[in-house]
């Protein structure tokens, strides 16, 4: 069964372009690497929360907007072994440096699907 890695994510409106340019980086390090999908999502349809939300999970600000993302891999093995090579690519590094949002406030975990259809 697959393995899904999902993200959440407060971006500056303004970092919109630097934002889709580390994503598709990302995303093609993850494909060279074993993920079979990446999908990067700029919030559209996002109601704010009276208890919880998305916006209230990454603490949003008024200039920002929330991205959801997740990667999908064929295994949590392939997963592993292909993330450490993504962090360990000198392009990341790069990236890495250069991030166009707060990462203390990025949401990210790693999943086992008990569904698929």
């Amino acid at each position: 069964m697959s393995y899904v890695d999902g993200y959440v994510i407060p971006v500056p409106e303004a970092n919109f372009d630097k934002y889709g340019s580390m994503a598709k980086t990302m995303a093609g390090l993850m494909k060279e690497n074993g993920a079979l999908k990446v999908v990067e999502s700029w919030a559209d349809d996002v109601p704010e929360g009276k208890v919880t939300s998305f916006t209230m999970a990454v603490k949003r600000e008024a200039h920002e907007k929330v991205v959801f993302s997740f990667v999908i891999w064929p295994s949590k093995e392939v997963r592993d072994v292909g993330m450490k090579k993504v962090m360990e690519d000198p392009r990341m590094q790069h990236d890495m440096n250069n991030m166009p949002f707060d990462g203390q406030r990025m949401i990210w975990g790693g999943f086992k699907p008990f569904v698929e259809l």
